[in-house]
């Protein structure tokens, strides 16, 4: 379901503990990310997939923090949909920020999943589903072992 600009990319996930951080809001998008989520991870040979569910996008960035001593990567998946407040913009930052700071603070990656719509059927466009256009929780599972492939090769430290 590769789309415009979408890279092809190749990962490997032999040997992985990875979590996957699901929201419950939209659960027929998130539900559905999750599930697709944790099958790219398989595909890909990661031998622990570990699903934990919050109840929304705000609580990602909490929980991935407390998960990220005890895995290899993380995948954090949402949907947060526009309404007729502010409360939208403030969800997305607070989540944006909070995810890169726990894989910046601790150096595991964080697979980023979190739909930001404007309406639900965008959400229903992108989860993966049989008629979705996308399948962004697939998406981000690749992208978080592609992650730890690239960090594998770089070499840590200065010297």
């Amino acid at each position: 379901m590769a789309g415009f600009g979408s890279p092809h990319i190749t990962a490997n996930g032999t040997g992985r503990r990875v979590a996957v951080i699901g929201a419950q809001w939209y659960p027929e998008v998130t539900d559905q990310m999750v599930a697709r989520a944790a099958a790219a991870l398989t595909e890909h040979g990661v031998t622990e997939v570990t699903v934990v569910r919050v109840p929304g996008t705000f609580e990602l960035p909490v929980v991935c923090r407390r998960l990220a001593d005890r895995f290899d990567a993380l995948v954090a998946l949402g949907v947060v949909v526009r309404g007729g407040t502010p409360h939208f913009d403030y969800v997305c930052e607070a989540a944006t920020i909070g995810l890169t700071q726990v894989a910046v603070d601790t150096g595991v990656p964080v697979g980023f999943g979190v739909l930001t719509c404007d309406d639900e059927q965008q959400a229903l466009d992108r989860a993966g589903l049989p008629d979705s256009k996308e399948d962004k929780g697939y998406e981000a599972g690749i992208a978080v072992l592609a992650t730890l492939d690239a960090l594998d090769a770089v070499p840590a430290g200065r010297g």
